[in-house]
């Protein structure tokens, strides 16, 4: 660590080991599962492939991950949205292949992430602070929070999905809003650790004095129900073909730059240089690992969670103890019927003014790094660089060639990476 992230360091409530008591435990590590929850199963949602399924394998691949790094990186992974086009389109052509096309697809990009992970452990990571230094990483922090405050916005309104604009979803979120932000300001001891939860909860008994809560799938549900797993060779057969394979592996650069902007993310608000420490190599590698193990229950591709790194911002509750509670939790509830169909019954009202704040805080990461690192942007180098990467990112700027879409994110570092090596230093006044 640098002597200048020292000297803006926060204590954390608890460290990446340490370890908190069993009843906090609980609390903490459900938290992070209502934080995911939303965006794990909308996946699964729109693209018809089961939630339960995709709750599990975001368990399974968050716990392979933190085994695969050593234990030394709070992340958490859910389904991405970078591939919700090619399995709608690889499920809904009669000649895509189905799931089994699916599979193969999600398989293929665990590979690239292997291949990749490969050659930065023999090249090193040394050349990550020359292409990534704190003015191309700052601002795609923001976009990183930025970018999603659409979605935030639209959840809060009722408008997300094509829905009408409702008042009373505008007020449910409203209030989720202001609980979280006074659980955040005003809680004391351990309910001051949880205030994403707290303001879960009070946005769901509102949700239900407003009647927005859909009791249909509690009603249904059973105890114990066992998903519709897809296993290769069980009851699908993989469907290989270079369309498939194309249709969803070079996404995998994608969902890549975005696992590097979290790991950027995570280092600034932990103090500590993850490239290094466990290696960037072992988190592509648990990353990519985690998609296979997905790929072969019949789940999409997962990723690194930019909400949960949220929540680790906001708690600085940082132990992977809590994060792979969250994982377990996962897990399990995608076996028990009941929890299940209430945790999915919370309204996108509530999801919505959670993430009014979550993604805000993300975006504030970003800030908050070049405020630190002293990035002066009376320069008109660094003022170029940020602009367009903000705007870049922020307005939806894309490369689309055939199925491979580069856009958002991944599209805005892109353009910083490159204006920060071809445009030189002595040019700055």
């Amino acid at each position: 660590m640098t002597e200048e992230t020292t000297s803006n360091y926060v204590k954390p409530v608890l460290d990446i080991h340490e370890r908190p008591t069993w009843n906090k435990w609980i609390v903490l590590s459900i938290q992070h599962l209502f934080t995911m929850f939303g965006s794990t199963i909308f996946v699964p949602t729109v693209t018809h492939l089961n939630p339960s399924v995709a709750l599990i394998s975001s368990g399974l691949g968050t716990l392979a991950y933190l085994i695969i790094t050593r234990g030394k990186i709070p992340a958490y992974l859910g389904s991405s949205f970078a591939f919700i086009a090619p399995i709608t389109m690889l499920l809904a052509a009669k000649s895509g292949g189905g799931p089994g096309a699916v599979m193969v697809g999600t398989f293929s990009v665990g590979i690239v992430y292997a291949i990749v992970a490969l050659i930065v452990y023999y090249v090193g990571v040394e050349w990550i602070q020359k292409v990534l230094p704190p003015i191309v990483v700052g601002p795609v922090i923001m976009v990183i929070g930025l970018s999603l405050a659409p979605s935030a916005a639209a959840m809060a309104m009722g408008t997300n999905n094509g829905g009408a604009y409702d008042y009373k979803i505008l007020l449910v979120a409203l209030i989720t809003l202001v609980a979280t932000i006074i659980a955040m300001m005003f809680f004391k001891g351990f309910f001051g650790l949880i205030p994403i939860l707290c303001g879960f909860v009070i946005g769901y008994l509102v949700s239900m004095m407003f009647g927005l809560v859909d009791y249909t799938l509690i009603k249904e549900a059973s105890l114990f129900q066992v998903p519709d797993f897809t296993i290769p060779f069980v009851n699908m057969d993989p469907v290989v073909t270079l369309t498939v394979v194309l249709s969803m592996a070079p996404l995998a650069f994608v969902t890549m730059a975005e696992h590097m902007g979290h790991q950027l993310l995570l280092n600034r608000i932990t103090n500590r240089n993850f490239f290094k420490d466990p290696g960037l190599h072992r988190s592509l590698a648990a990353d990519g690992t985690a998609s296979i193990i997905a790929s072969l229950i019949g789940g999409p591709p997962v990723t690194t969670y930019g909400e949960n790194i949220g929540v680790l911002a906001i708690t600085k509750v940082y132990s992977v103890f809590v994060i792979g509670g969250a994982a377990v939790f996962a897990i399990a509830f995608g076996f028990i019927g009941y929890i299940n169909a209430i945790i999915t019954s919370v309204p996108t009202a509530v999801l919505g003014g959670i993430s009014l704040l979550l993604f805000g805080v993300i975006a504030t990461s970003g800030l908050r790094m070049m405020i630190e690192s002293r990035v002066d942007l009376s320069q008109n180098r660094n003022m170029i660089i940020a602009s367009v990467v903000l705007v870049v990112g922020i307005g939806g700027l894309m490369i689309h060639i055939g199925s491979f879409q580069l856009a958002g994110m991944a599209m805005a570092a892109l353009i910083g990476i490159i204006l920060n090596l071809v445009i030189p230093e002595k040019t700055t006044k």
